[in-house]
């Protein structure tokens, strides 16, 4: 744990001051120098850090670009996306989520309350089963059947009397959310609680994420988000659009 502790602490110091020597780095971490090259020698065999051919001073290297790329398209989603859920949680009238998978969970990462969503539950960072969301359900219908093998390979426990837990049944579902375009979850998750989700892709068309609006039953209902779909598929169509997406 001691070494993993001083690697981080070098990809720190070369992220706040550019690029160092081994000296530098090894006065920093308060080790020998022989101890900072060997730090620098495994991170440069990873393809984190490169040595300056003037200098011989290191810096950081596009492995690191690698690693934090799964990171930094949630951050541009976030980023491209919170304009159009803040009009569509005026529009919709309910609360707005962009969500990702993580695992076997749906997890959102913003989120706008509707003008009627007083007292409404902050989902931000929630963990939720994903085959109980409408999130998790519009991106478990674009994964490979391999790869929601993997990803509920655990199973599929009941949240409420209306969960989906049978593969089979899920599948007809995740191949009704890829013909309409959208995923609704009716008291699957909570009693009480209703939403529907569309996919958001990226610059490659690959689904990314998700963007659910949700509300109580007695209010958003069924009919209603059928009527209401049309405005959330177009918004997650101008997400996708901001994220570099052009369909042909």
């Amino acid at each position: 744990m001691q070494s993993v502790d001083r690697a981080v602490s070098v990809l720190e110091i070369l992220a706040q001051r550019g690029e160092a020597g081994v000296s530098e780095i090894a006065a920093e971490l308060d080790v020998h120098k022989s101890t900072a090259f060997r730090l620098l020698g495994s991170l440069e065999a990873r393809g984190l850090v490169e040595q300056t051919a003037d200098r011989g001073n290191y810096r950081l290297d596009f492995g690191i670009v690698r690693l934090a790329s799964t990171v930094t398209h949630r951050m541009d989603i976030t980023q491209q996306g919170w304009p159009v859920c803040e009009r569509l949680a005026e529009d919709i009238g309910e609360t707005v989520n962009i969500g990702v998978l993580k695992e076997y969970y749906a997890v959102n990462l913003y989120q706008v309350r509707g003008p009627a969503a007083v007292g409404a539950h902050n989902w931000v960072g929630r963990l939720t089963p994903s085959y109980a969301t409408s999130s998790g359900k519009a991106l478990l219908a674009h994964l490979t059947v391999e790869e929601r093998d993997k990803l509920l390979a655990s199973g599929m426990t009941k949240q409420t009397p209306h969960t989906i837990t049978t593969r089979s049944k899920l599948e007809k579902n995740l191949a009704e959310v890829r013909d309409r375009g959208y995923a609704l979850a009716l008291e699957e998750l909570e009693i009480g609680l209703h939403a529907m989700a569309a996919p958001i892709r990226s610059a490659d068309g690959k689904v990314i994420a998700a963007i659910s609006a949700s509300g109580p039953a007695y209010r958003f209902t069924e009919e209603n988000m059928r009527k209401l779909s049309p405005t959330l598929v177009a918004g997650a169509e101008e997400i996708s659009e901001r994220m570099g997406y052009f369909a042909g």
